[in-house]
């Protein structure tokens, strides 16, 4: 499938740009001043995955390959930026073609870190952002809402549908709600389906916290965004991005050693993640062999025919079967020809619905 790309979003000097140096290693600029960023930088990073390294580790093929997710840095917004204040416009532009939010938020107070309003809130941060991106969307949808009204006079049926969804999408808006929260079905959103709205947008909240505030990362402000993000449907990942960005420099023994001395289990980058593959509702299958072990991406509900493609556009053409074996029954019996002498590798056709941790070997035809 394409790219899965998540942008990163927030105020100036939330930590946006250290915690993106953080996740891609790529040494993007981090200053104490506002729109320090102004094209988005762009990093792609594996998503860690356990099964691909033990299949690595008892296949022992030519090289491994782990599932990418792309993050983008976009430059920080500001109030106005849905009128073009502080380059807005472009900013806007940039968040549209991303798949999924990465709020990020500042919640720990440091005098020597200019905040763009003077004091630290998250929550007047979040409105802020996302007050916005509200406007940004009942622009759209108010546009939407001219262009069609002249058809629907005309007792055009389409556009009579399209136009009522619209209307209940800007009252919503108006409302000062982003379309996550708003309740339309599936029928509904197909009606509009070319219209390109931000709040609608998986959304993660990064409470980027202090040193001070690990392990738990748990403090007043992380659990005032956390009350919002369960009214709006978002998640919460706390990260404190300087310590991220300090983890990003070690060798991973290093880092493994680091992390039990802060008394965490995992970073907060492998964290947030995961945390954005799941949002954004994918899964993982995967194949191994003597050549190459590989995490394939797909959505939730993928059939057997379009997970092949993922691998060559020709193989749902030509597809046979799927060879299926549980990553845990691998696991569970050593190797992948163990499992499958105990009888668990089935054969699927196809429409079966490919499962998170699959190890497929697909059977297609070449003609």
């Amino acid at each position: 499938m394409a790219g899965i790309s998540c942008g990163l979003v927030g105020l100036p000097n939330v930590g946006k740009s250290t915690l993106f140096n953080a996740i891609t290693k790529a040494g993007a600029e981090a200053a104490n001043y506002p729109f320090c960023t102004i094209e988005p930088n762009v990093g792609v990073v594996t998503v860690p995955d356990e099964r691909v390294d033990y299949l690595t580790e008892i296949e022992n093929p030519g090289r491994k390959l782990y599932a990418t997710i792309e993050y983008v840095d976009i430059a920080g917004l500001v109030k106005g930026a849905s009128k073009g204040e502080g380059r807005g416009n472009q900013f806007l532009e940039n968040i549209h073609h991303t798949d999924c939010i990465v709020h990020v938020v500042r919640c720990f107070e440091d005098d020597q870190v200019v905040h763009v309003h003077g004091q630290v809130d998250p929550l007047d941060d979040i409105e802020t952002i996302n007050m916005e991106l509200i406007l940004a969307d009942m622009e759209f949808a108010d546009k939407a809402c001219q262009r069609l009204q002249k058809k629907a006079k005309g007792q055009d049926k389409v556009a009579v549908a399209q136009l009522e969804v619209l209307q209940k999408i800007l009252k919503h808006l108006e409302a000062e709600q982003p379309l996550r929260t708003i309740e339309l079905n599936e029928d509904d959103w197909g009606k509009i389906r070319e219209c390109r709205f931000l709040t609608v947008k998986p959304t993660i909240y990064v409470t980027n916290v202090s040193e001070d505030d690990l392990p738990e990362m748990n403090n007043e402000y992380v659990q005032r965004v956390r009350s919002l993000a369960e009214k709006e449907g978002a998640v919460v990942v706390p990260i404190c991005a300087k310590i991220e960005e300090e983890i990003a420099q070690l060798e991973e023994e290093e880092a493994k050693e680091f992390l039990e001395d802060l008394g965490l289990e995992e970073s907060g980058l492998d964290r947030l993640i995961k945390k954005s593959y799941e949002m954004l509702g994918l899964i993982t299958y995967l194949t191994s062999g003597e050549i190459e072990v590989r995490a394939w991406t797909i959505p939730m509900g993928t059939k057997g025919p379009q997970a092949a493609a993922v691998i060559h556009t020709d193989f749902e053409k030509g597809f046979i079967r799927a060879e299926v074996t549980p990553f845990g029954a691998i696991k569970d019996h050593g190797s992948k020809k163990a499992a499958q002498e105990a009888g668990l590798m089935r054969v699927e056709g196809k429409d079966y619905v490919m499962q998170d941790g699959d190890v497929v070997f697909f059977r297609v035809s070449t003609k």
